[in-house]
C-alpha cells in the first residue's frame, strides 16, 4: 500500500462528510493566492509543472497511461448501517457522482424494501473505453441499474423505479459522465487536454503535506486536487458540488490503498465527504483489469 494511502475517518476536518459517489468538479477561486507554473515555484520548490510531472510519475507515467484503451473494475459502494435502506436508495438512484432529481422516494419504496433493509453493500461493475466511453451497473434490491455514455449522449435504466424504458440523461449527468469517463484523470495529459495548472498552497491532507493545485478546464471548469507531497499521488480530488437540503454543498473525494494495475496505480478505496455532514461512505474496488476487449456495443443505446 503506498505511503498516500489513509482513509480514515476520525482525521477528516469536521463539517466535510457525507454519502454520495465518485464525483469531481467544483469551482473555489482563491485569485490572491495563484501562481502560475512557470514563473512561481511550490513552496519555493517545485514549480506547479513539475509537480504534475512527479505526479505523473507516481501514476504509472505517461507512456503506460496512455498504452491503456480500456479499464475495468468491480467493487461495493458502502450504503451505511442504521440508515442503510436509506442510503442504498439514494446511491442506486444517483449512480457514480450522476446528478438526477429529488422526489423519486415512494416509487423507490415499491421496489422492495425488505430486500432493500438488509443491503448495506450495493454492488457495482463500471466500464471505460477511449474515447469517453463508460458503462455502469449498480445491483440493487435484486435489480440492476445501468447509467451509459457512449461519448457524445447518455441513457439509463432504472428497473428499480420501475421504469424498464430507456431514459436518457439530463444536461447535468451527460457533463458529469463526460468529466468520469477520462480514465487516466485530469493532470495525465493535462497539456493536451487544454487544461492550466496553477499552485495555490502547502496544506495538510489526512496528517500529510499535500500541494493544492487548481485547474482550469478547457472549458472554463475550475477543479481543485491535492498531491502527496512524498509519494505524489492525488489523495485528494473535488467533486461536482451537489444541492442538498436547499443550499449548493461542496464534495470532495480522499483516495488511498494505491495498487500498481499493469504498471499504472490505481486507488482501491474512495472516500467521499459533503461539506456540512458527518457521515462520509466508501467505495472499495475489488478488482480492475486493462485493455480487456469491450465491443462498442457495450456502450450502444438498446434498440426500441
Amino acid at each position: 500500500m503506498s505511503n498516500a494511502s489513509h482513509s480514515s475517518t476520525a482525521s477528516r476536518k469536521p463539517g466535510a462528510k457525507a454519502p454520495l459517489v465518485l464525483g469531481i468538479l467544483v469551482s473555489l477561486c482563491f485569485p490572491h493566492l495563484l501562481m502560475s507554473a512557470e514563473s512561481k515555484t511550490a513552496s519555493g520548490k517545485l514549480t506547479a509543472a513539475q509537480i504534475v510531472e512527479k505526479h505523473v510519475a507516481a501514476r504509472g507515467g505517461l507512456q503506460a497511461w496512455r498504452a491503456v484503451e480500456t479499464l475495468s473494475m468491480t467493487g461495493k459502494i458502502e450504503a451505511g448501517g442504521g440508515d442503510s435502506a436509506a442510503r442504498s436508495k439514494k446511491i442506486a438512484r444517483e449512480g457514480m457522482g450522476a446528478s438526477v432529481k429529488r422526489g423519486h422516494a415512494d416509487a423507490v419504496a415499491a421496489a422492495g424494501d425488505s430486500a432493500v433493509d438488509k443491503q448495506v453493500q450495493l454492488p457495482f461493475t463500471l466500464e471505460l473505453k477511449r474515447p469517453q466511453k463508460s458503462r455502469l451497473e449498480i445491483q440493487f434490491a435484486g435489480k440492476t441499474a445501468v447509467q451509459v455514455y457512449d461519448g457524445m449522449s447518455g441513457w439509463k435504466v432504472r428497473p428499480y423505479l420501475n421504469r424498464d424504458e430507456v431514459e436518457p440523461f439530463t444536461e447535468a449527468e451527460a457533463k458529469t459522465a463526460a468529466a468520469t469517463a477520462d480514465m487516466d484523470g485530469p493532470l495525465v495529459d493535462y497539456a493536451a487536454k487544454g487544461t492550466k495548472v496553477d499552485f495555490e498552497a502547502l496544506e495538510q491532507v489526512e496528517g500529510h503535506d499535500a500541494y493544492r493545485l487548481k485547474l482550469t478546464l478547457k472549458g472554463g471548469t475550475v477543479q481543485h486536487i491535492w498531491i502527496d507531497a512524498q509519494s505524489f499521488l492525488d489523495i485528494k480530488v473535488e467533486a461536482a458540488p451537489k444541492k442538498m437540503d436547499g443550499r449548493l454543498r461542496s464534495v470532495f473525494t480522499y483516495q488511498s490503498d494505491f495498487r500498481s494495475v499493469q504498471g499504472v496505480m490505481i486507488p482501491f478505496v474512495l472516500e467521499t465527504a459533503v461539506d456540512g455532514y458527518r457521515e462520509t461512505h466508501k467505495t472499495h474496488i475489488d478488482k480492475v483489469t486493462l485493455n480487456q476487449k469491450l465491443d462498442d456495443a457495450v456502450f450502444a443505446k438498446p434498440k426500441v
